[in-house]
């Protein structure tokens, strides 16, 4: 097989990384796991040793087909391979009724381009799973774990529901075609909306919100959120300097300006 430059695919061949992949994900037997873009199997083959089933969501038609005959021809039944694109997968009701599970954990080796949109439409939207084991690009895994003054979008998106760690680097050399950048394995746990509950604050605004500060990040809260505060000022109620950037502040900050402010229509 020839990997798809358009796909972003770039295959698995070291052995190491998917057996790191699987001990992160502490999996059970009765654990239901997805995986999206098995490639080659690699991971696939792996993961079917340790849980009673594996979804694998593979875009490539020719790949799909090749990995499901392999897998029989291996005696391998507990892996169903689905013929899609994630991405609109999941927003279809399809997607519950394919899992038949009512949890699962996602492990995966996916393709760089799909990880921000992939964790904004899992943990935002849903259905969220209980636990995320990824092989995704390094400098990305970094800014998933940044803490200010490096915050970021991304970042914050994923920290407000989950407890993001990088679990161990990998060469770009593990994969074929060899990619020009490293990856990392990186695992995000206790997945829920404990964070919003506890600070009693709404999702949607909190994303309304520290979207439009991001779009605009170079500009000082005061400035770029003007059209949420009222007459007081919001950053000096919660302590906050005037001069506030949005990549300084932590999520618990973030939380406070949304709870405080008076919101009102863009």
């Amino acid at each position: 097989m020839r990997p798809k430059k358009s796909l972003g695919q770039h295959f698995l061949r070291c052995n190491w990384v998917a057996s790191t992949l699987v001990k992160a994900a502490d999996l059970k037997y009765k654990d239901t796991v997805l995986e999206i873009g098995p490639g080659t199997g690699t991971l696939t083959r792996e993961l079917a040793k340790h849980v009673g089933r594996v979804i694998a969501v593979e875009k490539d038609e020719i790949l799909a087909e090749n990995l499901q005959h392999s897998l029989a021809n291996e005696g391998i039944k507990n892996v169903k391979v689905i013929t899609a694109d994630i991405l609109k997968l999941l927003a279809t009701e399809n997607f519950s009724y394919k899992l038949q599970a009512t949890s699962y954990k996602l492990v995966a080796n996916i393709p760089y381009y799909l990880t921000s949109r992939l964790l904004r439409l899992l943990l935002e939207e849903g259905p969220r799973p209980e636990l995320i084991v990824l092989t995704i690009q390094k400098e990305v895994a970094q800014r998933i774990v940044a803490r200010p003054p490096e915050m970021n979008l991304l970042a914050l998106s994923v920290q407000t529901f989950g407890r993001p760690e990088v679990i161990k680097a990998v060469p770009a050399s593990c994969f074929w075609p060899k990619p020009k950048v490293d990856s990392a394995i990186i695992k995000i746990s206790e997945i829920s909306d404990g964070f919003f509950q506890k600070n009693s604050v709404d999702k949607k605004l909190f994303f309304e919100i520290t979207r439009r500060a991001f779009s605009q990040k170079r500009k000082m809260l005061a400035s770029s959120l003007r059209p949420y505060f009222s007459q007081h000022s919001v950053l000096t109620k919660i302590g906050l300097p005037e001069k506030a950037r949005p990549q300084e502040l932590s999520p618990q900050q973030w939380a406070k300006i949304v709870f405080t402010i008076e919101a009102k229509p863009l």
